[in-house]
Order: C-alpha cells, then sequence, then structure tokens
C-alpha cells in the first residue's frame, strides 16, 4: 500500500511549552519487569535476613534505601546526586516502596554511615544470591577469574594511594579485586583496596576467604578453575592453590629471568601447532626459589613487525619472522591447544569491568569516605548479578559450553536493556480498582514486556 507524500509528511513550527503537572508518566517502565524480578526473588527478606540491622538507619528506612540505590544504578544513574533527576517517577517509588525520594545529600550520608561489619554483611548478601545462580546452574566446575582494576579518584578521597594507574600515574586511586564465576556471570566477591596494593601480594587473603565461602556452601567435592593473570604468578598463591583437592589453577608466566624459561626456548627445536601462526611446547619445570616443580606451556605467536615489549628475546634473526611469547603455569590435565583457548577467555573478565565501569557507574567516586565507597562498589557489583539473574530467568538463551568457559547464556549489555525496556516511557492509570502500566501504543514494545512478564511468572 502507497501512501501519498501528504500523508506522510508534517509540519513542524514554534516552540513546545513545557509542563510538569500530569500525575502518572515515568520515563522507567522497565523497573516494574525488574521490581516483579525482585519479588519473586524475595529479595526484600534475604536483605533482611543477611543484612539485617547493620544497615546505616534513616528514616525513610535501611532496605528501602538499598533498594533506592540499587534503582538508581540500574536506571543509569552514575552520582549519588542523579537521584534528583527521578524526581517523583511513580514506577522507581513502587520498586524501592517509597512514597518520596530523599534528596542527594540524605542518600549520601546514608552511604557514608556504613560500617564494615556492614560491608562485611553486604558481601555476604551478595554471595548467596550468586550461589543460588549457580546451583541453579548445576555445575560440575566453576570457573572463576580473578584480577583487580584501576579506579581513579580525587585528591582528597580517604583510603586512595598513588599506585598502579598507567593512563593517570599522579592521580591518587582505587584498586579493587574481583573474583567473576565465567559460566553463569556472577560476580562472586569484590574487595575494595588503596591504590598503591601489588595485584597479587594483596590477593591471598582474598582469596582464601572466597575458597572458604565456596567450600562452605557447595561442599568439598565441587571442582574450582582459577584463572589468573602473571601478576598472581606467586609462590604463595601457587602454594594456596595447589595444595588444596580438587583445586584447579592455570596461571600466567612472567619472563623474569630468575626462572630460566629463556634458555628453554633457546634450546627448543620443534613446536607443536595450536591455532594459525600460534605454536607450544609443554616441560617440567623446576623454580628453585619454591623448591617447586611446575607443569610449563610456553606459546609463541607469529607477529609480522617488532613487538613493543621485546618479546622476541633476541632469539631467531628477522628472517625467520617475530614472535610473542607467553608462558603458563597449570595442574590441569589438558592439551596445549586446550589451554590457549581456555586462557584465551579470561579477557571475558576485562569485559565485565567494562560493563561494571561504565553501566553500573563502578568506576565513579560517590564520596569522600571510604566507607561510602567501598558500600556504592558492593552495591553496583550487586546490581550487575541482579540484572545478569534477570536476564537469566527471562530473556537470555542458553548456549553450549566449549573450551574456553564461556558464560552459559547470551547476556545482553545493560545500554541494550535500557534501550529495550528500562528506558521506556509509561504511564500508570487507575482504571476499574486497580492500577495498571500503560506503555504505549508500539506492538513491539509491549509483546517484549509481556513475554517477560509471563515468563517472570513461571520462573
Amino acid at each position: 500500500m502507497r501512501y501519498s507524500k501528504v500523508e506522510l509528511r508534517c509540519r513542524v513550527k514554534g516552540v513546545l511549552q513545557l509542563r510538569n503537572e500530569y500525575e502518572g508518566l515515568t520515563s522507567y517502565a522497565g523497573l516494574e519487569l525488574i521490581r516483579q524480578y525482585f519479588s519473586r526473588l524475595s529479595l526484600v527478606e534475604q536483605i533482611r535476613r543477611h543484612v539485617g540491622g547493620y544497615l546505616p538507619r534513616s528514616d525513610y528506612g535501611s532496605v528501602p534505601m538499598l533498594l533506592l540505590v540499587l534503582t538508581l544504578i540500574i536506571s543509569g544513574g552514575r552520582r549519588v546526586r542523579h537521584i534528583g533527576y527521578l524526581g517523583s517517577d511513580p514506577v522507581v517509588l513502587r520498586c524501592c516502596g517509597l512514597k518520596r525520594l530523599p534528596s542527594g545529600c540524605t542518600l549520601g550520608r546514608w552511604l557514608g554511615g556504613f560500617s564494615r561489619e556492614g560491608l562485611t554483611r553486604l558481601s555476604v548478601l551478595n554471595e548467596k544470591l550468586a550461589l543460588s545462580v549457580i546451583r541453579a546452574a548445576g555445575l560440575r566446575r566453576l570457573t572463576i577469574d580473578v584480577d583487580g582494576s584501576v579506579v581513579s579518584t580525587g585528591q582528597k578521597v580517604e583510603g586512595a594511594r598513588r599506585g598502579f594507574n598507567p593512563r593517570h600515574r599522579r592521580v591518587p586511586s582505587y584498586y579493587p579485586i574481583t573474583a567473576y564465576e565465567s559460566q553463569t556471570g556472577q560476580v562472586l566477591a569484590v574487595r575494595n583496596r588503596p591504590g598503591n596494593v601489588h595485584d597479587g601480594k594483596a590477593s591471598v587473603d582474598f582469596l582464601k576467604a572466597v575458597m572458604e565461602r565456596l567450600r562452605e556452601e557447595l561442599g568439598p567435592g565441587q571442582i574450582l578453575e582459577w584463572r589468573m593473570d602473571g601478576a598472581f604468578f606467586r609462590g604463595d598463591v601457587v602454594d594456596l592453590i595447589a595444595d588444596e583437592r580438587r583445586m584447579e589453577y592455570a596461571i600466567k608466566v612472567p619472563f623474569y629471568p630468575w626462572l630460566g624459561l629463556k634458555d628453554r626456548v633457546v634450546a627448543r627445536r620443534r613446536w607443536q601447532a595450536v591455532a594459525t601462526g600460534v605454536e607450544c611446547f609443554e616441560c617440567r619445570h623446576r623454580v628453585k626459589t619454591w623448591g617447586r616443580t611446575l607443569r610449563m606451556v610456553i606459546y609463541r605467536k607469529r607477529v609480522f613487525h617488532p613487538t613493543a615489549k621485546n618479546f622476541q628475546l633476541d632469539l631467531f634473526d628477522p628472517d625467520d619472522g617475530y614472535y610473542e611469547y607467553s608462558a603458563v603455569a597449570t595442574n590441569k590435565s589438558v592439551t596445549g591447544r586446550t589451554l590457549w583457548h581456555f586462557m584465551n577467555a579470561r579477557g571475558i573478565h576485562e569485559k565485565v569491568y567494562g560493563e561494571l565501569k561504565g553501566g553500573f557507574a563502578f568506576g565513579c567516586v560517590p564520596a569522600q569516605t571510604l566507607q561510602a565507597n567501598s558500600a556504592w562498589q558492593l552495591l553496583s557489583v550487586l546490581a550487575f548479578n541482579l540484572t545478569r539473574g534477570f536476564q537469566r530467568s527471562t530473556t537470555a538463551p542458553q548456549r553450549r559450553t566449549n573450551r574456553k568457559r564461556r558464560s552459559l547464556w547470551r547476556f545482553d549489555s545493560i545500554h541494550t536493556l535500557r534501550y529495550q525496556y528500562l528506558h521506556r516511557a509509561g504511564r500508570v492509570v487507575r482504571t476499574g480498582g486497580r492500577r495498571i502500566l500503560d506503555v504505549g501504543t508500539a506492538p513491539a514494545v509491549f509483546d517484549h514486556f509481556l513475554s517477560i512478564q509471563k515468563r517472570l511468572s513461571t520462573a
């Protein structure tokens, strides 16, 4: 059917006047679906059970204030003062269980009231929710990526120090560390640290705590696979994991001179093909400093340019091409090819950090106190895990396992979720004594909302 130009075009003249008198309008219609998921999850009851009286007190109520921060982060707020842009949105109020929203100053003071015990209990709440997803998946092996990331702060922020900050070397920062379960897409634990700590040296207590929690909740029969970068190649870290039953590890190995790996590469003549342009060989290497013999798999990747990090190691003539070398220490009984793909998937954790910082305000510093900023990081991770669990119950399609130990569900980013339904305009109306959410006349939007609601009812 063809339309005439008169039916397709319209003339726009003048400027629309603004007003803020109409009640029932919302810019976050999709938050009603999130609220229904929270209800199915009994989130309020779990907050009261695991955090209980350790939350800071407020006239608005401790639990509604925590739900308010989660709602603010999920809806896209990156600062405490952004609470003012939510206004009196009816869906936001329903999601938090409030009749009116507090000011940004009130919310900031509430975050600053967190005690150390309150942060610990909030971590327990996040672990309980993440482990419930892991149990439901029924995995025989858990693949845990451990890594740290830099969060730049201001000059007067409590607990921040100058340290490893490659982009802003003189700016103080935090250096939080997280443990991420790769197959379910859940962040198991997060700990905030000053920016001058060594990622591997300061990780032993964190790793012990995560191991104890997993053993306590999942039992000693669960196989745990630990995947880490070169900063964790330390004797105390290897001793902690290697001596435990049903523990496997794969750690990147830096080419330290005292290790003597360069001599093995020089003496090597036969390499095994792994992938296009990638070869490897494995050996049992004695680390004299630690008194241990480790299984090492050394890889070389052919490139066609001199490498900036001097991975060539002066081993070959330029006629033979240039190579980038890497090594992995492991106790896994897999081939070099499988181990190559397994370690390459460690980059998934970097993408999680990217989404946490870009989509869940993990990289923002809302206050100048250490407790408030640590609480914000925990709530950011909790919001991330809840949206992943929401997708798993509703929209995320399941996919097969592979050597990379990627996530078992194809998750969308939070930006996609906001575009599809979280930031959809709507209107809350009362018809026949019941409140109804009108999401407009677009069939695709209405069908999407309806399908998610049906899946939530049977989740």
